[in-house]
């Protein structure tokens, strides 16, 4: 057999914390995780990672600035740098919403640890706990919120990574944009 071949290289990390940085330290509400070693090593790297903001807070407000939190795995400002995909941790704290939003990167959640519903463009909203995963298409809306439970999910992107995600709202203004700038032909009837 073949050995794998390997898609990724180690690189530097700048670390960086966001509010989100001390709020996965304190966690106390994940329970039981059927992933449980892989919840402690990514709540210890969370201590070394380069925490992101994807969003303005005239967009999502402060509150969500300061409770959700992302870090890079792999890709731009995480420990390995690959051409085939990018992997995020995402943390949400109870009680949290992240709006309708989309991108041109297909993507793939799995849930490390706790509890979220789950909502994409054309499905029934799904609640998600530790070992499930949910995939979303390209360009698909999709949006995710916490209840009483937090959340810890391993995200993983394919194709597309010079895009960011970018509030559903957002995009469907762009779009409109463009489409009132596209001339018109008019035909006399």
């Amino acid at each position: 057999m073949p050995p794998c071949r390997r898609i990724w290289a180690a690189q530097p990390v700048e670390v960086v914390h966001k509010g989100a940085t001390a709020l996965l330290q304190r966690e106390g509400g994940f329970g039981s995780s059927a992933l449980a070693d892989l919840q402690a090593a990514v709540v210890a790297a969370g201590q070394v990672a380069q925490w992101r903001e994807h969003y303005r807070a005239e967009e999502v407000g402060q509150d969500f600035l300061d409770r959700f939190g992302c870090y890079p795995i792999i890709g731009e400002g995480g420990p390995y740098s690959s051409a085939a995909l990018r992997a995020w941790i995402v943390y949400m704290p109870p009680h949290l919403y992240y709006p309708w939003h989309e991108h041109q990167a297909a993507e793939l959640y799995l849930i490390i640890s706790g509890s979220a519903v789950f909502r994409k463009e054309g499905s029934a909203d799904v609640t998600l706990r530790s070992g499930d995963t949910v995939f979303h298409g390209r360009n698909q809306p999709h949006a995710t919120e916490t209840g009483a439970d937090p959340v810890l999910c391993l995200v993983l992107w394919r194709d597309d990574f010079e895009h960011a995600p970018m509030l559903s709202d957002l995009v469907k203004l762009q779009r409109d944009r463009a489409q009132l700038a596209l001339p018109r032909v008019l035909t006399a009837q």
